[in-house]
């Protein structure tokens, strides 16, 4: 199992994963031009794409959806709230693309295993997801507002983790934003911080080799040298080192990151 964070940030989203018979991307927050940009950067064919995994409505995950979808006759999955909210905003899809994956559930496909579990976000029925093969585990999660006891069990011992660190508080409080969508993003069902991303991480790693790329940073109230130092610092003060054997990644908001295996 391979995977690249094609490009995450504020203004969109979306993440490659591969087995040697399958290819799924979770969600396609940008245009399909864009996508097509970041496709042919980690050197794969989006013909070969089975699949776009949707995690909810907003436009930073579904920009591309629509047009990926007619273009090259992928099939989507979405759960039934979230097709529902996306009505009329990605378009006319065709019924047979359309499938159905529901919260809390598991799909196969082939040796890959897809789990999906909910989050708490302001979203129809949010939901991100695990992907497994061969004792190896990779967890998407960012859109959440925190990370509950039950998430927690979901992901943790993880191999790799692409994990929310949308903020740094000071930053996001000291920033231009208007209060109402400060308190959005700080609420329950907003974003989790770098401070407490990290907290919830050092829940779920185990003390194995594992690799944290840290994603959906804002381009307004942080930055990745910031979130960087954050989060280590904060899983220090939980007694694990970054870089003994845990591994912090950058991601950004225009350039994929390396294919790597899980």
């Amino acid at each position: 199992m391979r995977f690249s964070v094609l490009a995450s940030g504020s203004t969109g989203n979306s993440i490659y994963v591969e087995n040697d018979d399958y290819a799924f991307i979770v969600d396609a927050g940008f245009s399909g031009k864009k996508m097509e940009q970041l496709f042919t950067k980690i050197d794969r064919n989006m013909k070969k794409l089975n699949g776009i995994l949707v995690t909810h409505e907003h436009s930073d995950h579904i920009k591309g959806i629509g047009v990926l979808a007619r273009k090259y006759s992928v099939p989507i999955y979405a759960n039934a709230k979230t097709w529902q909210a996306m009505d009329g905003l990605v378009g006319e899809i065709p019924v047979e693309q359309r499938f159905e994956f529901e919260m809390d559930t598991v799909k196969h496909f082939g040796s890959l295993s897809i789990e999906s579990f909910a989050v708490s976000h302001d979203a129809a029925d949010p939901m991100f997801y695990t992907f497994h093969e061969d004792g190896r585990k990779l967890v998407i999660i960012t859109d959440t507002g925190y990370v509950s006891d039950r998430m927690k069990g979901i992901i943790r011992g993880a191999d790799s983790f692409v994990f929310e660190s949308n903020h740094d508080v000071n930053m996001l409080q000291m920033g231009r934003y208007p209060w109402s969508i400060k308190r959005r993003i700080l609420s329950d069902v907003g974003h989790v911080s770098n401070e407490d991303a990290a907290i919830a991480m050092s829940e779920v790693v185990f003390e194995k080799q594992t690799n944290i790329y840290l994603s959906h940073l804002s381009k307004d109230n942080n930055m990745k040298e910031l979130a960087r130092m954050s989060v280590a610092q904060t899983l220090q003060s939980c007694g694990i080192i970054a870089g003994e054997y845990v591994h912090l990644f950058d991601t950004d908001a225009e350039e994929p990151t390396r294919l790597v295996t899980v």
